[in-house]
Protein backbone atom coordinates (compact mmCIF):
# COMPACT_ATOMS: atom_id res chain seq x y z
CA UNK A 1 0.00 0.00 0.00
CA UNK A 2 1.40 3.39 -0.96
CA UNK A 3 1.98 5.53 2.10
CA UNK A 4 0.02 8.65 1.08
CA UNK A 5 -0.59 11.67 3.19
CA UNK A 6 -4.20 12.89 3.13
CA UNK A 7 -3.16 15.86 0.99
CA UNK A 8 -1.38 13.58 -1.50
CA UNK A 9 -4.46 11.38 -1.62
CA UNK A 10 -6.64 14.32 -2.54
CA UNK A 11 -4.22 15.59 -5.18
CA UNK A 12 -3.98 12.11 -6.69
CA UNK A 13 -7.75 11.86 -6.66
CA UNK A 14 -8.16 14.92 -8.83
CA UNK A 15 -5.40 13.77 -11.12
CA UNK A 16 -7.64 10.89 -12.19
CA UNK A 17 -7.48 8.35 -9.37
CA UNK A 18 -10.27 9.76 -7.24
CA UNK A 19 -12.48 6.75 -7.79
CA UNK A 20 -9.72 4.20 -7.30
CA UNK A 21 -9.26 2.09 -4.23
CA UNK A 22 -6.59 4.27 -2.67
CA UNK A 23 -6.11 4.73 1.04
CA UNK A 24 -3.81 6.81 3.15
CA UNK A 25 -1.94 3.90 4.60
CA UNK A 26 -2.32 0.20 5.19
CA UNK A 27 -4.37 0.09 8.34
CA UNK A 28 -5.62 -2.90 10.37
CA UNK A 29 -9.31 -3.68 10.60
CA UNK A 30 -9.06 -3.25 14.37
CA UNK A 31 -7.52 -0.48 16.43
CA UNK A 32 -3.73 -0.43 16.74
CA UNK A 33 -4.11 -0.79 20.51
CA UNK A 34 -7.78 -1.42 21.33
CA UNK A 35 -7.14 -1.86 25.04
CA UNK A 36 -9.69 -3.49 27.32
CA UNK A 37 -12.98 -4.95 26.11
CA UNK A 38 -15.83 -6.12 28.35
CA UNK A 39 -17.94 -9.22 27.82
CA UNK A 40 -21.03 -8.67 25.67
CA UNK A 41 -23.77 -11.26 25.35
CA UNK A 42 -24.10 -12.47 21.77
CA UNK A 43 -27.89 -12.53 22.13
CA UNK A 44 -27.96 -8.73 22.38
CA UNK A 45 -27.11 -6.57 19.38
CA UNK A 46 -26.22 -2.90 19.72
CA UNK A 47 -27.67 -1.04 16.75
CA UNK A 48 -26.95 2.44 15.41
CA UNK A 49 -28.46 5.32 17.44
CA UNK A 50 -32.26 5.06 17.14
CA UNK A 51 -31.66 2.58 14.33
CA UNK A 52 -30.36 5.28 11.99
CA UNK A 53 -27.10 5.56 10.05
CA UNK A 54 -24.83 8.39 11.26
CA UNK A 55 -23.75 10.97 8.67
CA UNK A 56 -21.24 13.75 9.27
CA UNK A 57 -19.20 16.34 7.35
CA UNK A 58 -15.55 16.95 8.20
CA UNK A 59 -14.34 20.44 7.22
CA UNK A 60 -10.56 20.81 7.12
CA UNK A 61 -8.33 23.89 6.65
CA UNK A 62 -10.89 26.28 8.10
CA UNK A 63 -10.08 29.05 10.57
CA UNK A 64 -11.06 32.64 11.26
CA UNK A 65 -10.85 34.99 8.24
CA UNK A 66 -7.71 33.52 6.69
CA UNK A 67 -7.92 31.59 3.42
CA UNK A 68 -5.32 29.01 4.34
CA UNK A 69 -4.66 28.01 0.72
CA UNK A 70 -3.55 31.55 -0.21
CA UNK A 71 -0.99 31.73 2.59
CA UNK A 72 0.10 28.08 2.74
CA UNK A 73 0.94 27.50 -0.92
CA UNK A 74 4.11 29.66 -0.97
CA UNK A 75 5.27 27.98 2.25
CA UNK A 76 4.70 24.52 0.78
CA UNK A 77 6.43 25.63 -2.41
CA UNK A 78 9.49 26.72 -0.46
CA UNK A 79 10.14 23.04 0.28
CA UNK A 80 8.47 21.45 -2.77
CA UNK A 81 8.80 24.00 -5.61
CA UNK A 82 7.90 21.44 -8.28
CA UNK A 83 4.63 20.40 -6.60
CA UNK A 84 2.98 23.70 -5.70
CA UNK A 85 2.73 25.74 -8.85
CA UNK A 86 -0.64 27.41 -8.25
CA UNK A 87 -0.73 31.17 -8.75
CA UNK A 88 -1.49 31.72 -5.10
CA UNK A 89 -1.47 35.51 -5.43
CA UNK A 90 -4.68 35.27 -7.44
CA UNK A 91 -6.44 33.39 -4.63
CA UNK A 92 -8.37 35.56 -2.16
CA UNK A 93 -6.59 36.07 1.14
CA UNK A 94 -9.86 35.89 3.07
CA UNK A 95 -12.87 33.60 3.31
CA UNK A 96 -15.41 36.13 4.57
CA UNK A 97 -17.59 35.69 7.61
CA UNK A 98 -20.64 36.42 5.45
CA UNK A 99 -19.98 33.07 3.75
CA UNK A 100 -19.41 31.32 7.08
CA UNK A 101 -22.77 32.61 8.29
CA UNK A 102 -24.66 31.54 5.15
CA UNK A 103 -23.09 28.09 5.19
CA UNK A 104 -23.82 27.62 8.90
CA UNK A 105 -27.43 28.81 8.59
CA UNK A 106 -28.13 26.65 5.53
CA UNK A 107 -26.65 23.61 7.27
CA UNK A 108 -28.47 24.25 10.54
CA UNK A 109 -31.83 24.44 8.79
CA UNK A 110 -31.22 20.92 7.47
CA UNK A 111 -29.82 19.45 10.67
CA UNK A 112 -26.34 18.98 9.23
CA UNK A 113 -23.54 18.38 11.71
CA UNK A 114 -19.85 17.57 11.66
CA UNK A 115 -16.40 18.95 12.43
CA UNK A 116 -14.99 22.41 11.67
CA UNK A 117 -11.27 23.11 12.09
CA UNK A 118 -9.93 26.28 13.59
CA UNK A 119 -6.21 26.43 12.78
CA UNK A 120 -4.89 28.50 15.72
CA UNK A 121 -1.91 30.14 13.96
CA UNK A 122 -2.82 29.70 10.28
CA UNK A 123 0.29 29.66 8.09
CA UNK A 124 1.93 31.87 10.75
CA UNK A 125 -0.29 34.82 9.77
CA UNK A 126 -1.51 35.52 13.30
CA UNK A 127 -2.91 33.94 16.45
CA UNK A 128 -6.65 33.54 16.90
CA UNK A 129 -6.28 34.41 20.59
CA UNK A 130 -4.16 37.53 19.96
CA UNK A 131 -4.08 39.35 16.63
CA UNK A 132 -4.53 38.52 12.97
CA UNK A 133 -2.38 40.96 10.98
CA UNK A 134 -4.28 42.25 7.98
CA UNK A 135 -7.54 42.37 9.93
CA UNK A 136 -8.61 44.59 12.77
CA UNK A 137 -9.01 43.36 16.30
CA UNK A 138 -12.74 43.94 15.96
CA UNK A 139 -12.91 41.80 12.82
CA UNK A 140 -11.15 38.93 14.59
CA UNK A 141 -13.39 39.28 17.65
CA UNK A 142 -16.53 39.24 15.52
CA UNK A 143 -15.27 36.25 13.55
CA UNK A 144 -14.69 34.29 16.74
CA UNK A 145 -18.14 35.21 18.01
CA UNK A 146 -19.64 33.96 14.75
CA UNK A 147 -17.93 30.61 15.28
CA UNK A 148 -19.21 30.40 18.86
CA UNK A 149 -22.81 31.23 17.97
CA UNK A 150 -23.27 29.66 14.52
CA UNK A 151 -20.69 26.87 14.24
CA UNK A 152 -20.25 25.43 17.73
CA UNK A 153 -23.90 24.32 18.20
CA UNK A 154 -23.68 21.91 15.25
CA UNK A 155 -19.99 21.30 14.72
CA UNK A 156 -17.06 20.03 16.74
CA UNK A 157 -14.13 22.42 16.82
CA UNK A 158 -10.67 20.95 16.21
CA UNK A 159 -7.24 22.49 15.95
CA UNK A 160 -5.49 21.26 12.82
CA UNK A 161 -2.24 21.48 14.68
CA UNK A 162 -0.67 24.89 15.11
CA UNK A 163 0.05 26.41 11.68
CA UNK A 164 -0.71 23.68 9.10
CA UNK A 165 2.64 24.69 7.58
CA UNK A 166 5.83 25.20 9.65
CA UNK A 167 6.47 23.41 12.93
CA UNK A 168 6.52 25.77 15.89
CA UNK A 169 9.05 25.50 18.69
CA UNK A 170 6.72 25.32 21.68
CA UNK A 171 9.39 26.86 23.91
CA UNK A 172 9.84 30.01 21.81
CA UNK A 173 6.59 30.23 19.85
CA UNK A 174 8.58 30.67 16.63
CA UNK A 175 9.03 28.38 13.60
CA UNK A 176 12.23 26.39 13.50
CA UNK A 177 14.80 27.97 11.14
CA UNK A 178 15.31 24.85 9.02
CA UNK A 179 13.18 24.97 5.87
CA UNK A 180 12.64 21.33 4.99
CA UNK A 181 9.91 18.69 5.19
CA UNK A 182 11.41 17.63 8.53
CA UNK A 183 10.01 20.83 10.03
CA UNK A 184 6.63 20.97 8.35
CA UNK A 185 3.46 19.78 10.07
CA UNK A 186 2.18 18.04 6.94
CA UNK A 187 5.25 15.92 6.40
CA UNK A 188 8.08 14.37 8.39
CA UNK A 189 8.38 16.14 11.75
CA UNK A 190 6.37 13.49 13.58
CA UNK A 191 8.57 10.61 12.39
CA UNK A 192 10.03 8.90 15.44
CA UNK A 193 8.43 11.31 17.91
CA UNK A 194 7.37 10.01 21.30
CA UNK A 195 3.89 10.21 22.77
CA UNK A 196 5.05 12.98 25.11
CA UNK A 197 6.47 15.08 22.26
CA UNK A 198 3.31 14.74 20.20
CA UNK A 199 1.08 15.45 23.20
CA UNK A 200 3.07 18.60 24.01
CA UNK A 201 2.59 19.87 20.46
CA UNK A 202 -1.11 19.03 20.40
CA UNK A 203 -1.69 20.69 23.75
CA UNK A 204 0.09 23.78 22.42
CA UNK A 205 -2.42 23.82 19.53
CA UNK A 206 -5.41 23.32 21.83
CA UNK A 207 -4.69 26.14 24.27
CA UNK A 208 -5.41 29.09 21.92
CA UNK A 209 -8.84 27.56 21.27
CA UNK A 210 -9.47 27.36 24.99
CA UNK A 211 -8.28 30.95 25.40
CA UNK A 212 -11.03 32.18 23.06
CA UNK A 213 -13.77 30.04 24.55
CA UNK A 214 -14.02 27.40 21.83
CA UNK A 215 -14.75 23.92 23.27
CA UNK A 216 -12.72 21.10 21.81
CA UNK A 217 -13.02 17.34 22.21
CA UNK A 218 -10.77 16.25 19.39
CA UNK A 219 -7.94 16.90 16.96
CA UNK A 220 -7.48 16.83 13.18
CA UNK A 221 -4.07 15.99 11.79
CA UNK A 222 -2.76 18.25 9.00
CA UNK A 223 -1.61 16.29 5.94
CA UNK A 224 0.65 13.41 6.92
CA UNK A 225 1.06 14.43 10.57
CA UNK A 226 1.48 11.27 12.66
CA UNK A 227 1.30 8.90 9.69
CA UNK A 228 4.30 6.85 10.82
CA UNK A 229 3.65 6.97 14.57
CA UNK A 230 0.00 5.93 14.74
CA UNK A 231 0.03 4.33 18.22
CA UNK A 232 1.78 7.39 19.67
CA UNK A 233 -0.63 9.70 17.84
CA UNK A 234 -3.66 8.02 19.42
CA UNK A 235 -2.18 8.12 22.91
CA UNK A 236 -1.02 11.72 22.52
CA UNK A 237 -4.54 12.76 21.49
CA UNK A 238 -5.91 11.11 24.61
CA UNK A 239 -3.43 12.90 26.86
CA UNK A 240 -3.58 16.33 25.19
CA UNK A 241 -7.39 16.59 25.08
CA UNK A 242 -7.76 15.39 28.65
CA UNK A 243 -5.02 17.72 29.86
CA UNK A 244 -6.30 20.93 28.21
CA UNK A 245 -10.07 20.38 28.05
CA UNK A 246 -10.62 17.47 30.46
CA UNK A 247 -12.34 15.71 27.57
CA UNK A 248 -14.10 12.52 28.62
CA UNK A 249 -13.86 10.78 25.22
CA UNK A 250 -11.20 12.37 22.98
CA UNK A 251 -11.32 11.64 19.25
CA UNK A 252 -9.20 12.40 16.22
CA UNK A 253 -9.42 12.47 12.42
CA UNK A 254 -6.40 10.99 10.68
CA UNK A 255 -7.69 8.46 8.12
CA UNK A 256 -10.02 8.25 5.17
CA UNK A 257 -10.70 5.22 2.98
CA UNK A 258 -12.46 5.00 -0.36
CA UNK A 259 -11.93 1.27 -0.91
CA UNK A 260 -13.80 -1.66 0.64
CA UNK A 261 -12.32 -1.37 4.14
CA UNK A 262 -14.59 -0.63 7.07
CA UNK A 263 -14.95 3.03 7.98
CA UNK A 264 -16.50 2.34 11.37
CA UNK A 265 -14.80 4.35 14.15
CA UNK A 266 -11.94 2.67 16.00
CA UNK A 267 -12.16 2.71 19.80
CA UNK A 268 -8.58 2.61 21.09
CA UNK A 269 -6.64 2.47 24.36
CA UNK A 270 -9.66 1.57 26.49
CA UNK A 271 -8.73 1.18 30.15
CA UNK A 272 -10.09 1.41 33.69
CA UNK A 273 -13.58 0.56 32.46
CA UNK A 274 -14.70 -0.56 35.92
CA UNK A 275 -13.03 2.33 37.73
CA UNK A 276 -13.94 5.93 38.46
CA UNK A 277 -11.88 7.25 35.52
CA UNK A 278 -12.51 5.16 32.38
CA UNK A 279 -10.49 6.13 29.33
CA UNK A 280 -10.41 5.66 25.59
CA UNK A 281 -9.75 7.57 22.38
CA UNK A 282 -11.71 7.18 19.14
CA UNK A 283 -10.41 7.39 15.58
CA UNK A 284 -13.03 8.87 13.23
CA UNK A 285 -12.56 7.63 9.66
CA UNK A 286 -13.64 9.56 6.57
CA UNK A 287 -15.22 7.68 3.67
CA UNK A 288 -14.85 10.12 0.74
CA UNK A 289 -12.17 12.09 -1.00
CA UNK A 290 -12.55 15.83 -1.23
CA UNK A 291 -14.75 15.85 -4.31
CA UNK A 292 -16.05 19.37 -3.74
CA UNK A 293 -13.35 21.87 -4.65
CA UNK A 294 -10.14 20.28 -3.34
CA UNK A 295 -7.96 21.93 -0.71
CA UNK A 296 -7.16 25.01 -2.81
CA UNK A 297 -10.59 25.52 -4.38
CA UNK A 298 -9.17 25.03 -7.86
CA UNK A 299 -9.91 21.40 -8.78
CA UNK A 300 -13.63 20.70 -8.80
CA UNK A 301 -15.20 17.29 -8.32
CA UNK A 302 -18.74 16.10 -9.07
CA UNK A 303 -21.89 15.25 -7.16
CA UNK A 304 -21.90 11.79 -8.77
CA UNK A 305 -18.70 10.83 -6.94
CA UNK A 306 -20.71 11.03 -3.73
CA UNK A 307 -24.10 9.79 -4.98
CA UNK A 308 -25.30 9.46 -8.54
CA UNK A 309 -28.39 11.08 -10.01
CA UNK A 310 -30.31 7.78 -9.91
CA UNK A 311 -29.48 7.68 -6.16
CA UNK A 312 -27.97 4.20 -6.47
CA UNK A 313 -24.28 4.71 -7.25
CA UNK A 314 -21.39 6.68 -5.83
CA UNK A 315 -19.41 6.26 -2.65
CA UNK A 316 -22.02 7.19 -0.05
CA UNK A 317 -24.56 4.43 -0.82
CA UNK A 318 -21.73 1.89 -0.52
CA UNK A 319 -21.13 2.97 3.08
CA UNK A 320 -24.69 3.80 4.16
CA UNK A 321 -26.15 0.55 2.83
CA UNK A 322 -23.85 -1.45 5.11
CA UNK A 323 -24.86 0.67 8.10
CA UNK A 324 -21.50 2.35 8.80
CA UNK A 325 -21.12 6.08 9.55
CA UNK A 326 -20.79 8.05 6.32
CA UNK A 327 -18.27 10.76 7.14
CA UNK A 328 -17.75 13.11 4.18
CA UNK A 329 -14.48 15.02 3.93
CA UNK A 330 -13.90 18.50 2.48
CA UNK A 331 -11.62 21.51 2.79
CA UNK A 332 -13.01 24.95 3.55
CA UNK A 333 -11.24 26.69 0.62
CA UNK A 334 -12.76 23.99 -1.59
CA UNK A 335 -16.28 24.76 -0.35
CA UNK A 336 -15.76 28.50 -0.92
CA UNK A 337 -13.92 27.91 -4.22
CA UNK A 338 -12.31 31.33 -4.22
CA UNK A 339 -15.66 33.09 -4.20
CA UNK A 340 -17.44 30.93 -6.79
CA UNK A 341 -18.88 28.68 -4.04
CA UNK A 342 -18.94 25.74 -6.45
CA UNK A 343 -18.01 23.32 -3.69
CA UNK A 344 -20.91 24.58 -1.59
CA UNK A 345 -23.25 24.03 -4.54
CA UNK A 346 -21.99 20.45 -4.89
CA UNK A 347 -22.56 19.87 -1.19
CA UNK A 348 -26.12 21.18 -1.46
CA UNK A 349 -26.83 18.71 -4.25
CA UNK A 350 -25.24 15.85 -2.29
CA UNK A 351 -27.49 16.61 0.68
CA UNK A 352 -30.57 16.82 -1.56
CA UNK A 353 -29.82 13.44 -3.12
CA UNK A 354 -29.02 11.82 0.21
CA UNK A 355 -32.31 12.92 1.73
CA UNK A 356 -34.20 11.86 -1.40
CA UNK A 357 -32.68 8.37 -1.24
CA UNK A 358 -32.67 7.70 2.51
CA UNK A 359 -35.09 8.24 5.39
CA UNK A 360 -32.89 6.55 7.99
CA UNK A 361 -29.99 9.02 8.36
CA UNK A 362 -28.92 10.95 11.45
CA UNK A 363 -26.47 13.86 11.12
CA UNK A 364 -24.04 13.82 14.04
CA UNK A 365 -20.96 15.64 15.25
CA UNK A 366 -17.74 13.61 15.25
CA UNK A 367 -17.79 13.71 19.06
CA UNK A 368 -21.33 12.29 19.11
CA UNK A 369 -20.27 9.42 16.85
CA UNK A 370 -17.20 8.83 19.01
CA UNK A 371 -19.29 8.73 22.20
CA UNK A 372 -21.79 6.30 20.73
CA UNK A 373 -19.08 3.94 19.49
CA UNK A 374 -17.27 4.06 22.83
CA UNK A 375 -20.50 3.08 24.59
CA UNK A 376 -21.29 0.47 21.94
CA UNK A 377 -17.96 -1.31 22.33
CA UNK A 378 -17.16 -0.72 26.00
CA UNK A 379 -20.47 -1.39 27.77
CA UNK A 380 -20.63 -4.74 29.52
CA UNK A 381 -23.79 -6.56 28.45
CA UNK A 382 -25.06 -9.61 30.36
CA UNK A 383 -28.07 -11.57 29.20
CA UNK A 384 -30.22 -13.64 31.52
CA UNK A 385 -33.65 -15.12 30.96
CA UNK A 386 -36.02 -12.18 30.42
CA UNK A 387 -33.36 -9.68 31.53
CA UNK A 388 -30.43 -7.72 30.11
CA UNK A 389 -27.99 -5.91 32.41
CA UNK A 390 -25.80 -3.17 30.96
CA UNK A 391 -22.85 -1.63 32.83
CA UNK A 392 -21.61 1.41 30.92
CA UNK A 393 -18.37 3.34 31.53
CA UNK A 394 -19.71 6.15 29.32
CA UNK A 395 -23.19 7.59 28.83
CA UNK A 396 -24.64 7.76 25.32
CA UNK A 397 -27.93 9.24 24.05
CA UNK A 398 -30.26 7.10 21.92
CA UNK A 399 -28.51 3.86 22.83
CA UNK A 400 -30.34 1.15 20.91
CA UNK A 401 -30.30 -2.59 21.57
CA UNK A 402 -32.11 -5.48 19.93
CA UNK A 403 -32.84 -8.96 21.28
CA UNK A 404 -35.20 -11.86 20.81
CA UNK A 405 -38.30 -12.21 22.96
CA UNK A 406 -41.79 -13.64 22.72
CA UNK A 407 -44.18 -11.76 20.47
CA UNK A 408 -46.31 -10.70 23.43
CA UNK A 409 -43.36 -9.47 25.53
CA UNK A 410 -43.34 -5.86 26.76
CA UNK A 411 -39.97 -4.43 27.86
CA UNK A 412 -39.35 -2.42 31.01
CA UNK A 413 -36.35 -0.20 31.78
CA UNK A 414 -34.77 0.31 35.20
CA UNK A 415 -32.00 2.81 35.84
CA UNK A 416 -30.44 3.08 39.30
CA UNK A 417 -33.19 0.79 40.54
CA UNK A 418 -36.02 3.05 39.33
CA UNK A 419 -38.35 2.10 36.52
CA UNK A 420 -38.27 4.48 33.58
CA UNK A 421 -41.21 4.97 31.21
CA UNK A 422 -41.06 3.25 27.83
CA UNK A 423 -43.59 3.80 25.05
CA UNK A 424 -44.16 1.62 22.01
CA UNK A 425 -43.16 3.26 18.71
CA UNK A 426 -45.31 2.83 15.63
CA UNK A 427 -42.38 1.73 13.44
CA UNK A 428 -38.60 1.21 13.68
CA UNK A 429 -37.87 4.64 12.18
CA UNK A 430 -40.18 6.22 14.76
CA UNK A 431 -37.85 5.19 17.58
CA UNK A 432 -36.77 7.92 19.96
CA UNK A 433 -35.32 7.96 23.44
CA UNK A 434 -37.55 6.03 25.84
CA UNK A 435 -39.30 3.95 23.21
CA UNK A 436 -39.37 0.42 21.83
CA UNK A 437 -40.66 -1.47 18.83
CA UNK A 438 -41.23 -5.16 18.13
CA UNK A 439 -40.83 -7.14 14.94
CA UNK A 440 -42.13 -10.71 15.28
CA UNK A 441 -39.79 -12.21 17.88
CA UNK A 442 -37.36 -9.28 18.09
CA UNK A 443 -37.62 -6.25 20.35
CA UNK A 444 -35.65 -3.04 19.84
CA UNK A 445 -35.29 -0.62 22.76
CA UNK A 446 -33.93 2.94 22.49
CA UNK A 447 -33.01 4.99 25.58
CA UNK A 448 -30.43 7.43 26.88
CA UNK A 449 -27.80 5.15 28.36
CA UNK A 450 -26.40 6.52 31.63
CA UNK A 451 -23.03 5.73 33.06
CA UNK A 452 -23.34 2.75 35.38
CA UNK A 453 -26.02 0.06 35.45
CA UNK A 454 -29.20 -0.16 33.40
CA UNK A 455 -31.57 -3.12 33.23
CA UNK A 456 -34.00 -4.07 30.48
CA UNK A 457 -36.42 -6.85 31.39
CA UNK A 458 -39.59 -8.31 29.98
Amino acid sequence: MIDFTRRQFLRAGFAGAAGAAIGLRAFPSVAQAPGDRPSQASAVKVLNPAGRVPVSLIIDDSTCLVNLAHFAIPQFAEVFPDRYLQDWKKLPREIPDSFVRRFAEWSHERGIKGKYSIVPYPACVGWIDRDMPGWSRRELTESLELVRTHIVPDWDIHPEMVTHTWIIDTKTGRPYPERSERFMENWRWTDGRSTDELADYMAYALRPLKNVGLPCEGITTPGGFGNRVLPQLAEATLHACRDVFQTEIPHYFRHLYTDDRSVAPLVELASNLDGHDPRCVVSIIGCTGDWFGNWDGLEIGTVDQFITKDLKGGRLPQVIDRGEPAVLVCHWPGIYCNGDETGFDIFKQVVERLHARYDNLRWMKNSEIARYWAAKELTRIDHEEHKIVLDAPFAAPLFTIQFEARADAVPKLRIAGKEQPLTEAAAPLKLSSGSWVKDKERITVCFDLPRGESVVEW
